[in-house]
């Protein structure tokens, strides 16, 4: 619930006093609560707090345990906190106000370092040692709060953000080759497979699901939690699965409704959002407080040109969601001044890095700041929702059937899959045996057919040997992992890169508006129960995602909760959008082409084919062509670096 930052001499010795001011200073930027800090010899820690929750109003950051010995500094909102009352032998009169900072130190000093693997939560903390003379920190499993770090000299420094690092002598903001590299390399929204890596050389980051150690002059970080598939539960029927798949998704939406000021919730016309939006509904309705929905939908003049299993304009499912679950009001935005290109300054400013998600960046921002003037302190959204609560890929588990010899099973699902979505038997017969038989497919069609637009310049590629490092990562070229669903989303939850930039965008949006983004369906022990749970309760009688389906009943109106034939999609207008700027947009590429400062690292060329096939006219359906979306990332990249210069 707070900006984080501190200084530690690796000798012990004295620092100037004003070192620890001038990183505090840099964080006014952000609205606070309060600011506080504590000193001892050596060691400088800091909190520009933002109050979330009841129990963080009036909280004590940094707090100095005179007693222990310990001194803590924490940006964190923990969920388990019953559990840990329970563990830690905590009086019932001290449970109701005691602030989760001091549930941090006490894990602590129970548990030493293993104490992360207790925790439930976002958060990102460090606690000074003063008995072993060390510095003991985390940051929650997925990362959804950023840690970064600094050395300088003989200063160990740490921040939520990077810009107060800067403060430090002798650090200097020369970009890490190797992380633009991966940048421009990846055509997914990840920014990096280096998680220990920022955009600065001198800059690092904690990594998800680690924990580091600083003592006797020297940085230890060790990984403390992995997600492996967990051994398979064997209920006696469908109402067991669904009633024990209610009751952990119950616990963890309620845990993050935690807040002495207004929840909000994105909303969609989908499963993930809607789940989260009709439990959190039914527990804040428990205490008289209304459920706040933002809903971004297209300009009012934009004509659908996505596939009729895409929807741009998801109102009328998003309406029948509210009207059905109640205790909620909504709200539909569409933003008609901004597009993704009015905001990418702002975008570059809050995010200290360059950023990829241009499609989405507008209406993001524009519902943070409708829900920032309505007081709200918790956002909740559903976005780890697929590779969780709504898992369920019938193809592929169609493929996995065939696989198994698995025949009158796999004749089943295929003809109930065909007769759900009035699709031929052959057609998905067709499908499923392309992924049944991945190979095949491979000695049939040619590389080329699966070539996109480079981003990166080729020489550049070729001197950091970027693509080399992305197959030893299980990636190709062109940055998506050749594997079933199935692969991928064990990879989800393996491969650390997948989550950072989420985390990422998260903390510096509250930072700057003064709220928390919350995903229940990022809980982990939703997700623990999701691996658990066995293939054929995710997909089930032709009906994929079928879990959540049966589990929703009563929740969600059927229109939404059974639909398997349309598909929202956001950001359909951005290109719309950018019809009256159009023209600058076109001249301000010409200039990234032409500019040397960024010809080493783009592939200019390639961005002159780009630019040639996308046109001179602003074509609504460019919006997911991939050339339009290369040279709007070369922009962005560009104002970063003219910005860096």
């Amino acid at each position: 619930m707070s900006a984080i930052a501190g200084i530690y001499h690796m000798n012990h010795e004295e620092f100037h006093p004003e070192q620890g001011d001038a990183m505090m200073e840099q964080l006014r930027r952000y609205p606070a609560n309060q600011i506080w800090d504590w000193r001892a010899k050596g060691v400088f820690l800091g909190c520009h707090a933002q109050w979330i929750t009841p129990e963080s109003v009036g909280e004590v950051l940094p707090f100095y345990d005179r007693e222990r010995g310990l001194s803590i500094t924490a940006d964190a909102i923990i969920d388990n906190r019953t559990e840990l009352f329970e563990q830690l032998q905590i009086t019932r009169d001290d449970r109701p106000n005691m602030p989760d900072s001091l549930l941090i130190l006490l894990a602590y000093e129970k548990w030493g370092e293993r104490c992360p693997c207790y925790l439930i939560g976002d958060f990102a903390f460090m606690i000074w040692d003063e008995r072993k003379r060390s510095l003991f920190g985390a940051r929650d499993f997925s990362g959804n709060r950023t840690l970064y770090l600094a050395r300088s000299a003989q200063l160990f420094a740490f921040c939520t953000t990077i810009e107060p690092l800067f403060t430090l002598p002798g650090l200097d903001k020369s970009l890490n080759e190797q992380w633009v590299s991966e940048f421009l390399a990846i055509p997914m929204t990840a920014d990096a497979i280096d998680c220990f890596a920022t955009v600065y050389t001198h800059i690092q980051q904690l990594p998800p699901s680690h924990s580091l150690t600083v003592a006797d002059g020297s940085i230890t970080f060790t990984r403390y939690c992995t997600l492996e598939e967990e051994n398979k539960l064997n209920y006696k029927s469908d109402r067991e699965y669904e009633e024990a798949f209610r009751d952990v998704f119950d616990t963890a939406v309620r845990t993050r409704v935690r807040t002495h000021r207004q929840v909000g919730a994105h909303l969609s016309g989908g499963l993930d959002s809607g789940s989260v939006a009709s439990f959190a509904a039914r527990t804040l309705r428990e205490n008289n407080k209304p459920l706040h929905t933002f809903s971004y939908y297209p300009l009012e003049d934009f004509v659908d040109f996505t596939p009729r299993s895409r929807v741009a304009d998801e109102r009328h499912l998003i309406q029948s969601t509210v009207k059905y679950v109640g205790n909620i009001k909504g709200n539909y935005l569409n933003f008609p001044e901004l597009s993704p290109y009015s905001e990418i300054d702002d975008w570059l400013e809050t995010m200290e890095m360059p950023y990829k998600f241009f499609e989405n960046s507008f209406w993001l921002k524009g519902i943070y700041e409708q829900a920032c003037k309505q007081d709200i302190g918790v956002m909740l959204n559903g976005q780890r929702g697929n590779w969780t609560i709504s898992w369920g890929p019938a193809l592929d588990y169609q493929a996995n059937l065939i696989r198994q010899f698995r025949w009158i099973r796999f004749y089943r699902e295929l003809q109930q899959y065909s007769l759900s979505l009035g699709v031929k038997k052959s057609r998905v017969m067709s499908a499923v045996s392309k992924k049944a038989f991945p190979f095949y497919g491979r000695f049939t069609m040619q590389k080329s057919d699966y070539q996109l637009p480079m981003l990166i310049n080729p020489q550049f590629a070729r001197r950091t040997e970027v693509f080399e490092k992305l197959e030893t990562y299980g990636l190709n070229n062109w940055g998506f992992p050749q594997s079933s669903a199935y692969a991928i989303r064990k990879d989800q939850f393996k491969q650390l890169y997948f989550w950072n930039i989420n985390g990422t965008i998260g903390t510096k949006l509250s930072l700057k508006y003064l709220m928390w983004d919350r995903d229940p369906t990022n809980d982990l022990r939703v997700i623990r129960f999701c691996l658990s749970v066995p293939d054929d309760q995710f997909v089930q009688n032709g009906v994929d995602r079928a879990l959540i389906r049966r589990a929703t009943e009563g929740y969600l109106p059927d229109d939404v909760r059974l639909n398997q034939r349309i598909r929202g999609v956001q950001g359909a207008d951005g290109v719309q959008r950018m019809a009256a700027s159009w023209d600058g947009f076109i001249g301000e590429l010409h200039q990234v082409i032409a500019d040397p400062a960024v010809g080493e690292y783009l592939n200019t060329e390639q961005l002159a084919a780009s630019l040639a096939k996308i046109g001179t006219e602003p074509k609504p359906e460019l919006a997911f062509d991939f050339n339009y979306r290369i040279l709007m990332r070369s922009l962005i990249f560009y104002r970063f670096i003219k910005k860096h210069s």
